[in-house]
């Protein structure tokens, strides 16, 4: 059945100029009973073996060298390739979305399993929430705002959030305001989880308020050299995380007491930190990811780190490693609310999280821009740039929800982007049924037990692999950057005082050690301290100093530089 696309504009509004979903040329009502009832509108003509087929001779033979075609975002998807396409969608995203919880809770505050699995699937929920705000691309009455992109745009947890989680909670630690045991080990302190939950609740609004600074403002403040540098730094610290519980937990690293074995004393096979059994179960994770990559399907490639997952799992509940206790005590059925923590701001937490939103605002463009290039869309001109406006905005209220909902600030992500790539569809219709399927995920309770109560060491296998393609994609950035002098220069000085929090994390801790009765000052002196330990903020902070500071250079080399051509 013909469609067609229409742009609005109205007199009544002349600035209301956007695009709306395809509009069947027949009534509503025939064309939905025509969709909803025939064979065309429910399977079309799709190769669907072309999705399943492994990249083996010869079974890949038939597709060598062929696309599949293309579904543009308001283009009619056959139902059942929808619903696949849409499960797709959710599959790739499920790494990006259990890490950050599962890294918070046994990485930062310790949290118990009941508190960990219900993160899991509270992010669920809310990443399902903004992920449909985010392709519905809503737009704000009589004003040229809009919230979304209107793209197969994935929103999803920010990973960004764990450095300045980490540090913080580690100073918590260290001046008593969370437990530990008699031998020292840190116990669960979900008052510090409070305390970012109402704190990120009074700084998101920074992110929304720039939303409205117009996208070529920002870029001129944040350059590439910064933003690459941002991506690159907070890719490094999380794989240096995602290691230690590669090795085991990073509990027990050196624990003693009730985690001097991994992951505790408790587990089913409890072992030293670094033991060769549990390497091994990580690199079973691993290597599966990379085998997918090299045999898989285009369906399995874009879920190889689920499928990573899932034989890591396997093998280690067929070893002895994972016990089911935890998921038969959970619940059927969850949602937000089910657990919650007590409120709270900490003034520490104020100037750090204001300037991870300010990031937060500005990494997210790149992301866009290249779901817009996949998406055959324009990449220029007033409507992109409404939709970097729009996707800013949405990851401010998306992150306004979330943290709501007791869960982690949301940012848009590029990651399904592969999956656009492989099946040829960058239809919205499949971004929705992503959306049902996360909200489907989050509220069967025991999906998020799966993930809550596996052995850290797989965990750890898919974290290393998930954390490293942040790196990939800061260098990606940085490889469009003109390596001049000035440019170099910006980014010699963020990658060195950057990287001195990731190799010498505690270099700082006696510079700013207030120990008197006034508490503001001590307040103020921990934030100080937490921008400074925190990675991608200290180099965010030099990167944009010196890129306003220094001027541009009239050529691409210079007299005098001081730095290697």
């Amino acid at each position: 059945m013909e469609t067609k696309s229409i742009p609005i504009s109205t007199s009544e509004n002349p600035s209301i100029v956007g695009e709306v979903e395809d509009l069947p040329s027949t009534s509503n009502w025939q064309y939905w009973k025509h969709y909803l009832t025939s064979r065309d509108g429910w399977i079309g003509d799709y190769d669907y073996l072309y999705l399943i087929t492994p990249n083996i001779y010869p079974l890949n033979r038939r597709y060598k060298d062929v696309e599949p075609p293309f579904y543009g975002l308001n283009d009619e998807v056959p139902i059942l390739l929808t619903l696949i396409l849409g499960l797709q969608h959710a599959l790739t995203m499920i790494g990006s979305i259990v890490s950050p919880p599962l890294a918070l809770a046994s990485g930062a505050f310790y949290l118990d399993s009941v508190q960990s699995q219900y993160l899991v699937s509270a992010a669920f929920i809310t990443t399902g929430i903004s992920t449909a705000l985010q392709v519905t691309r809503v737009h704000i009455f009589k004003s040229p705002l809009y919230i979304g992109t209107g793209l197969l745009s994935v929103v999803a947890p920010t990973f960004d959030v764990i450095a300045v989680a980490m540090n913080y909670a580690d100073a918590r630690y260290k001046r008593g305001t969370c437990p530990t045991d008699e031998n020292g080990s840190k116990l669960a302190c979900p008052e510090a989880w409070g305390a970012m939950l109402g704190t990120l609740l009074c700084t998101v609004w920074i992110q929304i308020l720039m939303s409205l600074v117009p996208p070529k403002v920002l870029h001129r403040i944040f350059p590439k050299v910064v933003t690459g540098t941002l991506l690159l730094l907070v890719g490094v610290y999380l794989v240096s995380s995602g290691m230690e519980n590669w090795g085991g937990s990073s509990n027990c690293e050196g624990g003693t007491g009730y985690y001097a074995l991994c992951p505790d004393i408790d587990a089913p096979r409890p072992l030293p930190w670094g033991d060769p059994k549990l390497i091994g179960l990580g690199f079973s994770v691993f290597v599966t990811i990379i085998i997918v990559e090299f045999v898989g399907s285009p369906l399995m490639k874009s879920a190889s780190v689920i499928l990573g997952l899932a034989v890591g799992c396997a093998i280690s509940g067929a070893t002895g490693y994972w016990s089911r206790d935890e998921i038969d005590a959970a619940p059927v059925g969850t949602f937000l609310w089910v657990h919650t923590f007590p409120l709270s701001v900490d003034g520490a937490l104020v100037l750090p999280l204001l300037i991870m939103f300010v990031c937060e605002a500005v990494s997210c463009m790149p992301d866009i821009l290249a779901t817009a290039e996949i998406s055959k869309v324009d990449i220029e001109g007033r409507e992109f740039q409404s939709r970097i406006q729009g996707g800013i905005l949405c990851d401010g209220l998306g992150s306004l929800i979330s943290a709501l909902g007791t869960s982690i600030p949301m940012v848009s992500q590029a990651g399904n982007n592969g999956v656009t790539s492989l099946t040829g569809c960058a239809s919205r219709r499949a971004g929705w049924c992503a959306s049902a399927f996360l909200l489907l995920m989050g509220i069967f309770g025991k999906f998020g037990a799966v993930f809550g109560s596996m052995p850290p060491s797989v965990l750890g296998g898919m974290q290393v692999f998930l954390y490293s393609t942040i790196v990939v994609a800061g260098v990606r950035v940085l490889a469009l950057v003109d390596f001049s002098r000035r440019n170099r220069f910006i980014l010699t000085a963020s990658l060195g005082i950057g990287f001195m929090d990731i190799v010498s994390p505690s270099w700082f801790s006696s510079v700013l050690a207030y120990s008197g009765s006034n508490v503001h000052l001590q307040g103020f002196e921990e934030g100080i301290n937490l921008i400074v330990e925190t990675p991608f903020i200290i180099s965010a902070v030099v990167g944009v100093a010196l890129n306003l500071m220094l001027k541009e250079e009239t050529s691409s080399r210079s007299v005098g530089s001081v730095l290697p051509e």
